[in-house]
Formats: C-alpha cells, structure tokens, sequence
C-alpha cells in the first residue's frame, strides 16, 4: 500500500463559528454536506457515500472549534488516517476559516483537494456564505 500523505487546506466561510461548528460536529450536519448520510452509535461515526460505507472513531472535539475523526478497521480498532476540521478566528477582522487536514496516496492529493473544495462549497451554500 502507497504511503498517505498528510495535506492541508484552508477555506474562508462566512458564518458563525457556532453554526459552523453544528455542521462539522454532528451526523445531520455532516450528512448535508459532508456524505450522503451520516450515522452515529456512541463515538463512532459511519459514513455513507453511495454504496459505499467508512467508519470512522470521534477521536476528539473542541466544542465551537474543531473535530477529529479517526478512520477504523473492520474491527473498530483505530487506523493511522483521520481528518480534522478546525474553525479558526482572526482575532483582529474576526474572519472565519475551516482548516481541513486530511491524507491521500501522493498522487491523489490534487484529487481530493478538489473533492474537499467541492463538498466545502456545498457547505457554504448551506450557511448561505457564497
């Protein structure tokens, strides 16, 4: 198996970060925007993209300010992927951004930046920040 590679990427949203927080936070959040639908029993999440399904583990969570979902095997057990979603306030302008920190195999990091830019647009059509 190729070796991931970790990669970020910020997104400017017009939003309060409490708004923004309940759509990266919680399954019917995530499901309107993030997968098809979102499901969740205790700290695991499944995420349902058409006929395809990935568990991921609710590894940690700031209330307001981000979330981090541990990617798991068949067996629950954690894997070494995960993917972050971080609400960052400037200070000064009291902008809003979302930092989105994921992996992919080296060749692919292109590919899924596009995918997250398209998903992060649907959110912001959501909140309404176009």
């Amino acid at each position: 198996m190729d070796q991931k590679v970790r990669y970020e990427i910020e997104f400017p949203i017009t939003s309060s970060p409490q708004l923004l927080y309940q759509y990266i936070s919680t399954p019917s959040g995530l499901s309107e925007w993030f997968a098809d639908n979102v499901n969740s029993r205790g700290e695991f999440f499944t995420f349902i993209w058409n006929d395809s399904e990935e568990k991921a583990r609710l590894a940690s969570k700031k209330s307001g300010e981000k979330v981090k979902f541990k990617w798991v095997d068949s067996n629950n057990k954690d894997t070494d992927l995960f993917f972050e979603l971080h609400i960052l306030v400037d200070e000064l302008t009291k902008d809003v951004s979302l930092m989105v920190v994921d992996f992919a195999d080296a060749d692919e990091v292109d590919e899924a930046k596009l995918l997250w830019e398209n998903q992060i647009s649907d959110l912001k059509h959501l909140l309404g920040s176009v």
